[in-house]
């Protein structure tokens, strides 16, 4: 691999014309093959186009996110937004081509049959009718993450974004959480109105999709777009009815004894993050010494990571200071030239910047991996039900080296963090919930679709308790969440990867070696195979089963319980 540094990486508009050209002589030559060879050396071309086109697309999307108000890559984004669109029909007649080649067998044989799957998956989602409609949706995401990233949130005589206001929830002094919750709630309160109708926009765009594509509605689609083959809306609605009867019992256990242990009447919402009443555990030191803790910790946990670590710091593959003007998001993708992950944060000095260490870097690792065991781009990437097992687990797998990052406070830090992924789940699953609520149901207005967030508060959260604060009151907390927005139905992703994650949690604790050979093999597995075909490379279960919540969630709800003098 060439020696690089990402800010050194020649950026240059792609070439969609181009990219056309090299789909309308691939599908020509598929077509008319007549060996198996043949059909290999188009699907060649195409790859390799792809690739080129997909980093410079990347590196793109990196650059306008690490300056929202730059005003070059601005315009590019406009540029590629506009333009992609309209030769995605050239790419679903290349996949067309290839699904009724009598070659196909000979490519199931090669690679699987995953690769079929997912081109089928495409030629469904796709009718030039969406054109317009993809267009328009990419105005509105943009508007609304350049809103976002440009937040300025006066408090106390000081202007914060939205990572560097969210640090006093966590503060000692209640009165100070309690006005730092304000000003947060303030900024989308304000914003409400353009906030409603960036949003009613997007319910409309969606659905108009849905519907060029002979659905009711968006939903169908957006499963689709999450890359679901294996399961469905009902599947998921039985996972939500499990976390409803096991997980919020437990959550309703821990926030009645941390309202005991910070030593409040009642839990509200600006309390919620506060843990412990001498205070949460802070990092041991500044962003440089948290990424060379990361350097260490990645070293000792496997060869494979130390080599990993090493890539990502020497290639300057992650930017994680937290800047102004810098999108609000963590992420990580891929520079497919490159073979490269990319990670995206912007710490804020507290246990989250752990959480991106270990998280976004476990997606990373991930994306390394596949990217060295897998033949074709198509599999570089897994599905996102899966992907968060990579990045969850790593997070469970980092809590032995907890002490090289917060020092004495590292037991303070295992036990925030795991109260906070059992705790974090009732949410998820209200998040996906709320998006089947909203698609499915147009006709409300923006206020009462306010109102259904609030309803599935009480149905999901029933500790959640607001002062002072008629629109989160009323259900203005859902504005913050910025999946609803830009990644529709992604957000379930998170929890049925948190029974993954619990499940190696307990695994790793029992058979090290093992675990990690299971993990392993995952990563290496990319997007090869389906979700549930992916759970048994890992020797994980699956969560819609009915049980199987109960089950996953079983050893971090003894070590909570037992944490707080609780019996099970």
């Amino acid at each position: 691999m060439e020696a690089f540094k990402f800010e050194e990486l020649e950026y240059v508009r792609p070439d969609f014309e181009g990219a056309k050209k090299v789909w309308e002589k691939a599908t020509e030559q598929i077509k008319s093959a007549k060996s198996y060879a043949e059909v290999k050396e188009a699907m060649k071309s195409v790859e390799e186009m792809e690739c080129h086109l997909q980093t410079l697309v990347t590196i793109c999307n990196i650059r306008n996110t690490l300056d929202t108000t730059d005003e070059f890559y601005e315009k590019e984004i406009e540029y590629i937004q506009n333009t992609y669109p309209t030769i995605v029909e050239t790419g679903t007649e290349y996949n067309k081509a290839i699904l009724e080649s009598s070659f196909k067998k000979d490519i199931e044989a090669e690679y699987g049959k995953e690769v079929l799957v997912s081109m089928q998956r495409e030629v469904d989602s796709f009718n030039p009718a969406l054109v317009p409609f993809m267009q328009k949706e990419g105005e509105l995401t943009t508007r609304y993450q350049k809103m976002m990233a440009t937040a300025q949130i006066p408090f106390r005589g000081e202007t914060y974004n939205l990572y560097g206001i969210e640090k006093f929830f966590e503060h000692p002094d209640r009165q100070t959480r309690k006005e730092a919750f304000k000003a947060y709630s303030d900024f989308y309160h304000g914003n409400e109105a353009e906030l409603e109708e960036i949003f009613a926009e997007l319910i409309t765009v969606r659905n108009e999709m849905g519907k060029a594509l002979g659905d009711e509605n968006f939903i169908p689609l957006g499963y689709k777009q999450q890359g679901r083959s294996d399961y469905g809306q009902e599947e998921v609605a039985s996972f939500r009815e499990q976390v409803r009867k096991e997980i919020v019992p437990l959550c309703e256990k821990l926030y009645k004894a941390q309202t005991k242990r910070i030593g409040v009447d009642e839990i509200k919402v600006y309390d919620e993050k506060f843990v412990f009443p001498d205070g949460n555990a802070e990092p041991a030191g500044d962003d440089d010494y948290m990424i060379e803790q990361a350097r260490k910790m990645y070293h000792d946990m496997s060869p494979e990571t130390g080599e990993f670590i090493d890539f990502m710091i020497d290639h300057h593959l992650m930017d994680l200071k937290n800047k102004a003007n810098k999108a609000s998001t963590g992420y990580m993708t891929y520079l497919q030239d490159y073979k490269a992950p990319y990670v995206f944060s912007c710490f804020n000095h507290t246990i989250f910047d752990m959480q991106v260490l270990s998280h976004e870097l476990g997606h990373a690792f991930a994306g390394y991996q596949a990217m060295r065991h897998q033949p074709i781009m198509a599999y570089y990437s897994e599905s996102t039900d899966i992907a968060e097992i990579h990045s969850m687990s790593m997070e469970q797998f980092a809590y032995p080296y907890a002490e090289q990052f917060f020092g004495k406070d590292a037991d303070k830090y295992r036990f925030a963090h795991l109260q906070e992924a059992i705790t974090f789940v009732p949410f998820g699953v209200a998040v996906d919930e709320f998006q089947h609520i909203v698609y499915a149901h147009p006709e409300l207005t923006p206020k009462e679709r306010t109102y259904e967030w609030h309803k599935l508060e009480e149905k999901y959260m029933p500790w959640r308790k607001y002062e002072d604060d008629e629109f989160m009151e009323r259900g203005g907390y859902w504005y913050h969440k910025l999946h609803i927005f830009l990644y529709p139905f992604y957000y379930i992703n998170y929890t049925l990867t948190t029974m993954g994650a619990m499940e190696f949690k307990k695994r790793y604790e029992e058979d090290k070696e093992q675990a990690w050979k299971d993990y392993l093999n995952l990563c290496n597995a990319g997007g090869s195979k389906s979700y549930l075909e992916l759970l048994k490379v890992a020797n994980l279960s699956v969560p819609f089963e009915e049980g199987s919540v109960a089950k996953a969630i079983s050893y971090a709800k003894k070590i909570l319980l037992e944490a707080i003098g609780e019996e099970e």
